[in-house]
């Protein structure tokens, strides 16, 4: 099995490191990651300024290849100029800080597993909730293997080409990890603040912070569920149309038609309107 790895803390991150070291028991391996720290990039991508790769190695070993571009980038270049042929599978982490609810929107680690699943590759990504970049990523890498192994079991060793998952592992001890929950993403939100701050010459600059709300009464969503000791597991989809507002505003649509029509029969017969007047008064001349 062909896997590629990618995150958006880049490529020196201990959580991309254990997540490959843990994959490589189920197939061949290649890392490829931005050359520094991609949080929060969403699915941006470089268009402005030319894409650089070097090769790194870790521990005086070859590890993979390192991208002067977002997560999403890693992801196309990867398979259009790297690999010879489509990944079986791509794995996203683990990113350092968990990415349920509005996060998803904003990640860089779920972006690039996206960039995957719109390719037609099943794609998983990997966050380990908390920041702490020296917090340990092995836990979550055996779990997102386990996770990963059962279903490629259950699928008559194959794995669906629509499966895209978000897995979020709660960042304690793993005697205390309580189990796995199969869980929609919550309705969160973030109370945004932009902190206003002087530097040493007097200039005005701001610095982002807010506090990141969400229900926690609902007890099936994926916070709710890392923060009661469960690794969370959410399966997403991509699909931008509101079908329910689709139906509610269809109706107007001949009405709009129509108008539109009636203003170019109007239009039409004003422009014939002004032209025999032109001609009358060439006539008259």
């Amino acid at each position: 099995m062909e896997i590629l790895i990618v995150n958006d803390d880049g490529i020196h991150s201990n959580g991309i490191f254990d997540l490959a070291t843990k994959f490589r028991e189920m197939g061949n391996v290649t890392v490829v990651a931005p050359d520094k720290q991609m949080s929060a990039m969403s699915h941006a991508l470089t268009t402005s300024t030319p894409l650089r790769t070097r090769e790194v190695s870790i521990n005086n070993k070859p590890f993979g290849f390192a991208v002067s571009g977002t997560p999403a980038d890693c992801v196309k270049w990867a398979i259009i100029s790297l690999l010879k042929k489509k990944p079986d599978m791509i794995l996203s982490g683990i990113n350092h800080g968990r990415n349920t609810g509005v996060n998803i929107m904003y990640s860089g680690t779920v972006a690039a597993a996206a960039e995957g699943h719109l390719l037609g590759i099943p794609s998983v990504a990997v966050s380990l909730s908390s920041h702490n970049p020296e917090k340990e990523t092995t836990t979550a890498a055996n779990y997102a293997y386990d996770i990963v192994n059962k279903i490629y079991i259950q699928n008559k060793n194959n794995f669906a080409p629509d499966l895209f998952l978000n897995i979020n592992v709660p960042a304690i001890k793993p005697e205390e990890i309580k189990g796995v929950r199969f869980v929609k993403a919550s309705s969160s939100f973030w109370d945004d603040d932009y902190e206003k701050r002087v530097d040493p010459f007097g200039r005005i600059y701001y610095w982002f912070n807010g506090a990141y709300v969400y229900d926690e009464a609902d007890t099936e969503t994926d916070d709710t569920a890392v923060d009661a000791g469960y690794v969370a597991v959410t399966p997403l989809q991509y699909s931008f149309t509101n079908l329910g507002q689709l139906e509610k505003i269809k109706s107007i649509e001949n009405a709009l038609n129509n108008n539109n029509n009636n203003n170019i029969i109007s239009s039409k017969l004003d422009s014939e309107i002004e032209l025999k007047n032109i001609n009358k008064d060439l006539i008259e001349e």
